[in-house]
């Protein structure tokens, strides 16, 4: 019957003594940041430099091809040191389970790392350039899943703020590692020739903001922990560098300055979300209401 009050009235959510009811991640800041960083940012600049070299723009290709390489080994590096040893990265090889996140991306790391290293490697020595040639289009098959795994990493967990938000984060780290990648050729190519990075740029920044506010929307209560905070101030100067950077490349034509200002709005922005999320993360698994009140029903 329409109109019936229930006898009981609703419970209020209490967790004893207002412990978290999950445990944190363990995992360290800066390091996991950053790798989700430059990890995103090698991703998507590996497909940017296969997609130049087959299109003949050599030194976008260039930028792209060194991007990737760097960002390889600097994320192993960040990666590593959150371990604490390098032989449990290498543990980490001795088997592959599809069913785990952490053990594909741990192969997808060090594939990606080795044929980004290879053709960074020909293209600096002059040496075996068809080979380096077909690393580099190997690197930039494995490319986008690189740039996208730690999304599915850290969704794959318990923390509420990432996993209620698996529908999302994937094209969140896919605009904002494209937006980086973008960024980057930004500052290392003159502005004549990196028509395909802006617009790639501009692109990548559409999706992250545009994912990032339905994201937000969409979590309802657990969406707070990104808007309040540290990961609020994280989130808010993502939005502000990554608009400013979209914007700059649209306008910026031939002027240099305007167009390396730009790509580096656009990093600092993709930087900044990684951390945000992060510190997303942290905060929502603190919070024991977000555990059990996102886990009720909705009711109509």
């Amino acid at each position: 019957m329409t109109g019936e009050r229930p006898m009981v009235p609703e419970g209020e959510f209490r967790s004893y003594y207002g412990r978290p009811i999950i445990k944190p991640p363990v995992w360290k800041s800066p390091d996991v940041p950053l790798y989700f960083f430059v990890g995103g940012l090698s991703g998507a600049s590996a497909v940017m430099a296969g997609l130049a070299e087959a299109t003949s723009r050599p030194r976008l290709a260039r930028v792209g091809r060194w991007g990737a390489a760097a960002g390889a080994l600097a994320g192993a590096g960040a990666l590593i040191h959150d371990l604490g040893r390098p032989e449990r990265f290498l543990n980490m090889l001795r088997v592959l389970k599809p069913t785990s996140p952490l053990s594909v991306g741990s192969w997808l790391l060090a594939s990606f790392g080795s044929l980004a290293g290879a053709a960074a490697a020909s293209d600096a020595s002059g040496l075996v350039p068809r080979a380096g040639r077909a690393a580099g289009f190997g690197a930039a098959a494995l490319g986008p899943a690189v740039s996208t795994y730690t999304a599915v990493l850290v969704a794959d967990t318990a923390v509420p703020a990432w996993h209620d938000g698996r529908a999302f984060l994937p094209f969140v780290f896919a605009g904002s590692s494209a937006a980086s990648a973008g960024g980057l050729c930004l500052l290392g190519v003159p502005p004549g020739e990196c028509g395909p990075a802006r617009r790639v740029a501009a692109l990548g920044a559409a999706l992250e903001l545009g994912a990032g506010q339905a994201m937000e929307r969409k979590l309802g209560t657990v969406g707070e922990v990104y808007r309040e905070g540290k990961a609020g101030r994280f989130m808010t100067a993502a939005r502000v560098l990554t608009a400013a950077g979209a914007a700059g490349t649209l306008v910026s034509g031939r002027s240099r300055a305007l167009s390396a200002l730009s790509g580096a709005a656009l990093l600092a922005g993709s930087l900044c979300i990684r951390f945000g999320v992060f510190e997303a993360g942290y905060a929502s698994a603190r919070d024991p209401r977000h555990t059990v009140v996102s886990q009720r029903p909705f009711r109509s």
